[in-house]
């Protein structure tokens, strides 16, 4: 039997609020909101590696730590040297795609970042990263949902969305949000079902649940239309194979549709290395790296409006373990990418990897909060200075700002 639980079930396109009824939707559908401000956010599920994403190649104190999973020092004749950033830092080789933005001064990183909470559990850490409230499992709703702007009367469809078949804790809250799985599963393959759902619908005596079934026909007619462009990248942008890289695309098609998108996530998973370290690091990062460069080539000067964020759950041990891995750490890195983004530069305070210096004596110290880096593109890219309500318990102060944020 064809029933609306079956439909929803089956379909590529989830609609999410708490309290909300959609019916913003259907009156935004048809509506062409232009040019906006758009942060996208990009989780790397399974704590990364931030030492060796981010090569600390002139604290000699890495080498001792990690006598066979050291990134050697930035040479020209061996192409697994670190990539030099600015004497100190360099990326990791498979990171080499984001010299270039690195060197048009649009690509930032915040090094030594992270949570004050000290769980080295995947769930609890992520719970808490995305929550934007460490320590506290009682937060029903996501910073990224918070971090929205009061909703117009016309606000698109498509302001807050995911890529993937679900929508992520970051997104969950009472600003509705969507999330996508595939592009091309953008309709309801069989007409004749199609017909059947939207007369259970019209027909329903329930007016919130007849708006319902219209809002997310609406949608799916949105993103139908948009699919039929047959898009085609800008830029020459290759995009890596994989979900992470088509994600990225799909991204960027909704940004250049001028849908009205806002706020959008993505996430790649496959950074928990503790054995055989270097192989698996260096699959995910070359796929990190590449579709992070395809955007940014893609949107062109669209990225004067894009800020792209990266965030792992926590780092990784400094000391390298026996089975040619890390253990789950502390700090990490962040990367900032986008045209008005100050880049070109490390920003954050190092911390050191003397064994006093260690964070528990086995993990490099976090001295940047991530709420300090996502409340400045919060505030000073989306333009939302409510930032105690995006981030509750956090003291918002923006003198611990770090100034990735052009002025």
């Amino acid at each position: 039997m064809f029933t609306r639980r079956a439909f929803v079930k089956g379909s590529s396109l989830a609609m999410f609020g708490i309290g909300a009824a959609p019916s913003w939707l259907a009156r935004a559908a048809s509506t062409s909101t232009g040019r906006k401000k758009v942060l996208v956010t990009i989780f790397q599920r399974g704590a990364a590696d931030g030492l060796n994403v981010v090569v600390p190649f002139g604290d000699s104190r890495y080498y001792d730590l990690r006598p066979t999973l050291a990134i050697a020092k930035p040479s020209g004749s061996d192409a697994n040297s670190a990539v030099d950033l600015n004497g100190f830092f360099g990326l990791h080789p498979s990171l080499a795609p984001l010299k270039p933005i690195y060197d048009a001064k649009t690509l930032a990183i915040v090094h030594a970042t992270g949570s004050p909470d000290p769980t080295r559990s995947h769930f609890d850490a992520q719970d808490y990263m995305e929550a934007g409230t460490p320590g506290m499992k009682s937060t029903r709703d996501g910073w990224l949902n918070r971090a929205l702007l009061p909703r117009a009367a016309k606000a698109s469809p498509l302001r807050a969305l995911a890529l993937g078949p679900s929508l992520p804790r970051m997104l969950r809250g009472t600003n509705p949000a969507v999330a996508v799985n595939k592009s091309a599963d953008f309709q309801v393959r069989d007409s004749v079902s199609a017909e059947m759902f939207e007369s259970m619908y019209s027909r329903s005596l329930d007016t919130v649940l007849q708006g319902t079934g219209k809002d997310t026909f609406e949608a799916v007619k949105m993103l139908k239309a948009i699919q039929k462009e047959n898009y085609t990248p800008d830029g020459g942008a290759a995009y890596p194979a994989g979900r992470f890289g088509q994600s990225m695309r799909q991204i960027a098609q909704l940004i250049k549709a001028n849908v009205g998108v806002e706020v959008a996530f993505a996430d790649i998973g496959g950074w928990d290395t503790h054995t055989n370290q270097p192989a698996a690091l260096s699959a995910r990062l070359s796929e990190l790296g590449q579709g992070m460069a395809a955007f940014y080539k893609d949107l062109g000067d669209r990225m004067a409006d894009v800020a792209v964020v990266t965030m792992s759950e926590f780092g990784r041990t400094a000391r390298e373990n026996g089975t040619r891995g890390t253990d789950h750490g502390h700090a990490n890195a962040m990367f900032v990418m986008g045209g008005a983004i100050n880049g070109g530069a490390i920003h954050g305070e190092w911390p050191g990897l003397q064994q006093e210096q260690l964070y528990e004596s086995r993990d490099l110290a976090v001295t940047t909060d991530f709420r300090d880096v996502l409340s400045e593109l919060v505030s000073n890219h989306l333009g939302n200075r409510q930032i105690s309500a995006v981030f509750p318990g956090y003291q918002a102060d923006a003198k611990k700002y770090r100034g990735v944020v052009a002025a």
